[in-house]
């Protein structure tokens, strides 16, 4: 595998590089940032994460203004 783009929300948030046959998630975008170099077997459980974090950020108003 090669480094890979990874979008959300149709926003580049990081790249992906391979690690010992995993994942390592590389933040670019400040909001995810809590998930950088954090290792995932799979694109779809980088996904989910992403999904988990950006949720929990946006859970309050104060946290969803300091998302964006």
């Amino acid at each position: 595998m090669k480094k890979e783009m990874v979008e959300f929300g149709g926003q580049p948030v990081g790249i992906v590089v391979p690690e010992n046959g995993r994942l390592k998630f590389v933040a670019v975008k400040f909001h995810v940032h809590d998930l950088d170099g954090r290792i995932y077997e799979t694109m779809d459980e980088l996904r989910r994460a992403l999904r988990a974090h950006v949720a929990a950020l946006t859970s309050t108003p104060e946290k969803a203004a300091a998302a964006s």
